[in-house]
């Protein structure tokens, strides 16, 4: 782990459904490509879902010093080819990614193989991944695997809090709250919640802790969090 104030401020890549740079939630991007079909060629990560704008908003919530920066694998909806969600990921560390924030999966175990493949990828190059484990019933890939950090939703945790314990196979899961930053004049059973923002908020408190270029390790970042006043309680 690099020492505070000599390395970089953390970057975070965002693979979603691009941003909205003036949405009044979102602070500076450092910048963002596109691989989803039919905006790959355009180049373009702007959202036009709203998913990606406040999953990066949660994340700067709690990060406001980290380095964003934007990886467009949905366009005009929340679904993606698993090529699209691989080319996503690699090319969030090619972009120099310390943290990649998945906030989806897919529980198609088919999938397995080229996903772990991803992930490995992406750790060789210092890259952690942190994404969707399990939820009710159903087991998320990347996030059940080794080396990526998984995250369920705990309706009961507190918004800005992260808690670490071990999941149904006994495996080290963080649990946080599904909501994402208020917006005022909506209220919260109306606004966009979920998975999703469990797995944004548990980025966004390692993206505060965490300097860039640290190579983080799946036991590092629990280590972190546990360490947090605000954080985990076992």
């Amino acid at each position: 782990m690099a020492a505070a104030g000599t390395a970089r401020p953390v970057r975070v890549a965002v693979v979603d459904s691009g941003v909205n740079p003036s949405h009044p939630h979102i602070g500076r991007i450092a910048g963002g490509l596109s691989v989803a079909p039919g905006a790959a060629a355009r180049g373009d990560p702007l959202d036009r879902i709203g998913h990606g704008t406040a999953v990066t908003a949660a994340i700067q919530e709690r990060a406001p010093g980290a380095d964003v920066f934007i990886v467009k694998v949905f366009d005009r909806t929340l679904s993606a080819s698993i090529d699209t969600l691989v080319a996503g990921i690699d090319a969030a560390w090619r972009q120099g990614a310390d943290l990649v924030n998945l906030s989806l999966g897919t529980p198609n175990r088919a999938h397995a193989g080229v996903l772990r493949a991803a992930a490995d990828r992406a750790g060789g190059a210092g890259a952690l991944i942190v994404s969707a484990g399990r939820h009710e019933e159903a087991r998320y890939l990347p996030g059940v695997l080794d080396g990526v950090v998984a995250v369920e939703l705990d309706w009961t945790c507190p918004r800005l809090s992260v808690e670490v314990g071990t999941d149904a196979d006994r495996r080290p899961v963080c649990r946080a709250s599904g909501y994402p930053r208020p917006a005022p004049g909506i209220p919260a059973e109306r606004n966009l919640k979920g998975l999703s923002f469990a797995v944004a908020n548990v980025t966004g408190v390692l993206a505060r802790t965490l300097t860039g270029g640290c190579r983080p390790t799946v036991d590092a970042a629990l280590a972190i969090l546990r360490a947090r006043p605000d954080g985990a309680r076992l």
